[in-house]
């Protein structure tokens, strides 16, 4: 199943640089085990905004939930998921 995942970070402001650096090198190395394994497929930034796009793929929601609970800003993300369907005009 592909998912089309909205996710924004709201880490606190006052959060200690240090903090902030180690977090976001963490999500990074995270992420790129989740390309790795196929799960993460592509990822778009939204400018302007502390904010991504990612399209995901997972073979149910209880397995997309496992993998974004996975990520170390998790709890500091608000997320948005769709799951996707093909559209019969793809299938070929």
């Amino acid at each position: 199943m592909e998912f089309l995942v909205r996710t924004e970070n709201l880490l606190p402001p006052d959060t200690p640089d240090h903090t902030r650096d180690r977090l976001r090198r963490e999500e990074r190395e995270r992420a790129q085990e989740l390309r790795d394994a196929g799960v993460l497929k592509r990822l778009w930034r939204v400018p302007g905004r502390n904010a991504t796009v990612g399209l995901y793929e997972a073979g149910d929601p209880a397995e997309l939930h496992d993998a974004l609970t996975s990520l170390p800003m998790w709890k500091w993300m608000d997320v948005t998921v769709e799951a996707l369907a093909t559209h019969p005009q793809e299938k070929t």
